[in-house]
């Protein structure tokens, strides 16, 4: 088995990097927070004191981290990833971030024969914790055909999208969705709510409809249930929203939907609740 470095163990990281050491991969974690990674420990993974020990430790280097920057910190400025990663390594960036970026690292990779491939997930906590990610990737034919395995770890749903940046301009794609659903899902329930019905029938009979989504079935009842709890948290999402902005710009495409709605949850990024899920929009119609 593969011997794998996870880097970033949040509230996605953490569960699919267990998958990983539950298929009996050879596992070592590093975070800024080592607190973070106890659990992990706790059930076998070993801890690298820095990024370079980790990269050097591996066959397969995975980051789910937070932003852009961080993503191009821990791979192209000194003593990152690429720096200590052996030649034939395959680098996995499963954070979402920017194509260009994504382009970038795979450039830098192949200059130093590593194999890079951008493969963001979505399915929220749920699906990392049971599993069923829908995991997006670019990169290299051979790389992703070699990583194939690892991947089933995680995820229920790999689809090779193309070459560099296709995973991330794919993830866009879904933001792009997932924006204008969430404006909808709230919307229907503040509507359900104010025109006197009950919540929790109304959802039996939409979800199983057209209106059927993920968001639908899976955050409409953490909203009734009042658990704002992060599966995502909002201050992400507008990150993500924001690269697709600056991406459809770039392309020359109007995207009113998503300018709508990452205005809405800047308006809820400023009323404190950046760190809350992302069905915490709800509470815009509440307040």
């Amino acid at each position: 088995m593969e011997k794998i470095a996870f880097i970033g163990t949040g509230v996605m990281g953490k569960n699919m990097a267990l998958h990983l050491l539950k298929a009996g991969h050879e596992v070592v974690v590093y975070t800024r927070t080592k607190e973070k990674a106890v659990p992990l420990i706790n059930e076998g993974a070993k801890w690298a004191e820095t990024l370079g020990e980790a990269a050097s430790f591996a066959d397969v280097v995975i980051t789910m981290i937070g932003y852009p920057q961080d993503v191009k910190e821990v791979y192209l400025e000194e003593n990152g990833i690429l720096d200590h990663a052996r030649p034939d390594t395959i680098v996995i960036d499963m954070t979402t971030s920017s194509p260009s970026l994504a382009r970038e690292i795979h450039k830098a990779a192949s200059e130093k024969r590593i194999y890079s491939l951008d493969a963001p997930v979505s399915g929220g906590d749920i699906g990392a914790r049971e599993a069923r990610l829908a995991i997006m990737v670019g990169g290299d034919k051979e790389a992703f055909d070699k990583a194939l395995s690892v991947f089933e770890r995680m995820g229920s749903n790999v689809v090779y999208q193309g070459e560099a940046g296709a995973g991330q301009h794919t993830k866009m794609c879904n933001q792009i969705t997932i924006a204008s659903n969430m404006v909808g899902v709230c919307e229907a329930i503040a509507y359900a709510e104010a025109s006197g019905l009950n919540p929790e029938t109304v959802l039996k009979s939409i979800s199983a409809g057209a209106a059927g989504s993920w968001s639908l079935s899976n955050l409409a009842p953490r909203i009734l249930d009042e658990n704002f709890e992060p599966g995502f948290y909002v201050k992400h999402f507008i990150k993500d929203m924001g690269i697709a902005l600056e991406e459809a710009e770039a392309i020359q495409l109007k995207l009113p939907g998503l300018e709508l709605a990452k205005k809405l949850y800047e308006e809820l990024k400023d009323a404190g609740e950046e760190n809350s899920g992302t069905h915490a929009l709800y509470k815009l119609w509440k307040n």
